[in-house]
């Protein structure tokens, strides 16, 4: 169900292999089994969970530059949206930052097979490795700009507001394709 589900979502704007796609069910069927336990997600419709979680950060996923990247996923979470951004672009190296240590727990059990995946459980303030691009979602922008600064010239955000842009030139917003007010932004941070 969820395999078709996500196709019928996405195929519009990336077709995905076989492996992806099998990839992507063994992390929902762990999210769901861990969720009875851990609140790793509110959502509990396997379609808006197909929506919401996989289909945009697969869409953030496909806007990033080509080539090998190193990205870190600020307050991971459930994986969100760094493990189908992993997914999606085998070729980058993605770090997971999660302070909350039970969803770092999650988080090494759900990258377990995915060998360009790090899990980091420390606060972002105290990681002191530096990425190309960062990537975050259903993050307060404010509170997190500066140590974003300090990490990474580049973000891309999921939201439903424009991020303030004291420190980032953002790009023009970019619809989510599936009718919600989300929208994808891309920040460079500037030269000061």
């Amino acid at each position: 169900m969820f395999a078709e589900l996500l196709r019928k979502r996405i195929s519009p704007i990336v077709e995905l292999s076989s492996p992806q796609l099998n990839q992507l069910e063994n992390h929902y069927h762990l999210l769901i089994k861990w969720n009875k336990v851990l609140n790793l997600t509110a959502l509990n419709n396997p379609e808006e969970i197909v929506e919401r979680h996989y289909c945009e950060s697969l869409f953030l996923g496909m806007h990033l530059p080509a080539g090998t990247l190193r990205i870190a996923d600020l307050g991971s979470g459930a994986g969100f949206p760094g493990i189908p951004v992993a997914i999606i672009r085998p070729e980058c190296q993605v770090s997971l930052i999660e302070s909350h240590q039970r969803k770092s727990v999650f988080l090494r059990e759900a990258a377990r097979e995915l060998k360009n995946v790090k899990v980091l459980a420390r606060r972002a303030e105290n990681v002191a490795d530096t990425f190309e691009w960062m990537v975050c979602r259903a993050v307060r922008f404010v509170a997190v700009e500066k140590i974003l600064s300090k990490m990474s010239p580049n973000i891309a955000l999921l939201g439903t507001e424009q991020p303030a842009a004291s420190r980032f030139t953002w790009n023009t917003q970019v619809p989510l394709p599936w009718g919600r007010k989300t929208y994808l932004w891309l920040g460079t941070r500037r030269s000061t």
